[in-house]
């Protein structure tokens, strides 16, 4: 490929429901190398009314209130995209968007990311690509993860790439290929039991640290099926309504004690793929104190928390590298990362 330069938007909403995060990045080839900068970046949140849809509230809609949904998200985010570009005077090549999980069942080849990348092109006049993970599990892929791609070509000065969001994934390279998989829920599950007192989330995990660990839950919860499978695997939120809260809520805990087993729990889920080297660690998560302290404890790494720009930005730094790579006609599904035969290029692309 030919040393060029694009200038693309992320677009990225996470389970963790905490808002819409906007990167708009430069990205450059040159001597068989990408680097990047991001140019700005911003959040924008939810209202309570959108946090509630984008959450359950989406799935229990009517075929018609669900594709009606997809349309007007898909316009909401065209129209922070144009907040944003204006805000910044900027105006980017592509807009790449992750667009928000509703549906995550690989097995039966089911996934929904809404957001109508149509829409977004239409209220902002710039190339759109959405839908990236439907032809990756339409191949037989788990769809997931789509950011090992960066991690390998904007991150490898790290052994380990984790992120920590609504759920835990890792990247890293074995035997010339990148593995990456989702390691287990984090900050969904924690900040839907904090959300129950009033509170978004558990600042520095200091509800957390004031409890103590309930040693029977413990072993049931890293006893679980999925944390012993190998191969590419991911996780969703209907794996946790019907795995994880039901097993946390069996025991009667106090709010503190629960949230302090399974952090030990998340933690220890870490640790059993990261001993040692260096640990990039990205993401909501970044943040936990305890969180992380409990993670440096058990994997006895060198821990390294990029500036705040990237730990908030990542992923959607990320998916406009993505929009960038389908510029370019390069793959952004890796296949040792999803399980799908072949490497491929997903997204659908919306252009004026």
């Amino acid at each position: 490929m030919k040393k060029r330069t694009i200038q693309a938007i992320g677009l990225m909403s996470g389970t963790s429901l905490d808002g819409l995060d906007v990167c708009c990045c430069t990205f450059t080839y040159s001597d068989s190398k990408w680097d990047f900068a991001i140019d700005y970046a911003k959040a924008y949140s939810y209202e309570d009314d959108l946090k509630q849809k984008l959450g359950k509230g989406a799935q229990q809609m009517s075929a018609l209130e669900f594709i009606t949904f997809h349309s007007s998200y898909g316009k909401f985010l065209g129209e922070r995209v144009n907040d944003f570009m204006k805000e910044f005077n900027v105006k980017p090549d592509i807009i790449a968007s992750h667009g928000h999980t509703i549906f995550h069942e690989p097995q039966k080849k089911i996934m929904y990311q809404i957001g109508d990348g149509a829409a977004i092109a239409a209220e902002t006049r710039i190339p759109t690509v959405s839908d990236f993970r439907r032809l990756d599990i339409m191949l037989g892929g788990q769809g997931a993860p789509l950011v090992p791609i960066g991690d390998r070509l904007l991150f490898s000065d790290y052994d380990y790439c984790l992120n920590i969001g609504g759920f835990s994934n890792i990247s890293f390279e074995q035997g010339g290929k990148r593995i990456a998989f989702d390691i287990s829920p984090v900050n969904y599950v924690i900040n839907h039991y904090c959300r129950q007192i009033g509170l978004e989330f558990d600042r520095d995990g200091e509800l957390a640290r004031r409890g103590n660990i309930c040693t029977p839950l413990l072993e049931e919860l890293n006893a679980i099926e999925f944390y012993h499978q190998t191969g590419p695997k991911s996780l969703g939120r209907e794996w946790v309504e019907t795995i994880i809260y039901p097993m946390l809520e069996r025991y009667g805990l106090s709010l503190e004690d629960m949230l302090r087993t399974f952090y030990e729990h998340a933690a220890y889920q870490v640790s059993r793929i990261v001993q040692g080297g260096r640990l990039l660690v990205t993401g909501g998560g970044a943040f936990n104190v305890f969180l992380i302290e409990r993670i440096r404890q058990l994997c006895r790494c060198e821990i390294v928390i990029p500036d705040k720009l990237i730990i908030e930005y990542k992923e959607a730094l990320i998916f406009a590298f993505l929009g960038a790579l389908y510029i370019c006609d390069e793959p952004s599904c890796l296949a040792s990362v999803t399980g799908a035969p072949m490497d491929n290029i997903g997204g659908m692309l919306f252009k004026i």
